[in-house]
C-alpha cells in the first residue's frame, strides 16, 4: 500500500471526528449542568437561610 493511499483512506475515516463531536456535546452538557447547579444552590441556601431565621424567631406556646 503507498502512502497516498494510506493518507487518502486515513481523510475518509470520520471515526474520530465523531469522538470529538461526542466530546464536545458532552462538555456543554456538563457545562450547562453546572452553571444550573450554581443558580439553584444560590437560591436554596437564600431560602434555608430565611426559613431558619423565621423559625428560631418564632416562639411556641404550650396549650396545656
Amino acid at each position: 500500500m503507498t502512502a497516498f493511499k494510506m493518507i487518502s483512506r486515513l481523510r475518509e475515516d470520520e471515526d474520530g471526528a465523531v469522538t470529538v463531536d461526542w466530546v464536545v456535546l458532552t462538555a456543554a452538557v456538563v457545562g450547562l449542568c453546572v452553571t444550573v447547579l450554581a443558580s439553584v444552590t444560590s437560591g436554596t441556601k437564600s431560602a434555608t437561610h430565611n426559613v431558619s431565621n423565621k423559625l428560631t424567631s418564632t416562639s411556641v406556646s404550650k396549650a396545656f
